[in-house]
């Protein structure tokens, strides 16, 4: 299985908008994303750079694949 590798909350954030999360709300350095259908809210510290335990756990809440979230950024 191909490795997701480090991504900037600000491309990662694109990426949650993109599938159709809205931005809620922000407690110090952590965002808030809500998405319809979801029973969790997804959830990113405002750090330069995400780990990718962080991107692998959202991207389980939202039922996308690494496979998919790969390609995907390449639009973005």
């Amino acid at each position: 299985m191909d490795k997701v590798g480090k991504v900037s909350w600000k491309r990662f954030e694109k990426f949650l908008l993109a599938v159709g999360c809205e931005f809620k709300s922000q407690e110090g350095s952590h965002r808030k994303y809500h998405k319809p259908g979801l029973l969790r809210p997804v959830i990113i510290p405002c750090d330069a750079q995400l780990p990718q335990f962080i991107i692998s756990n959202n991207l389980r809440t939202l039922g996308i694949s690494r496979e998919q979230f790969a390609e995907m950024l390449k639009d973005i």
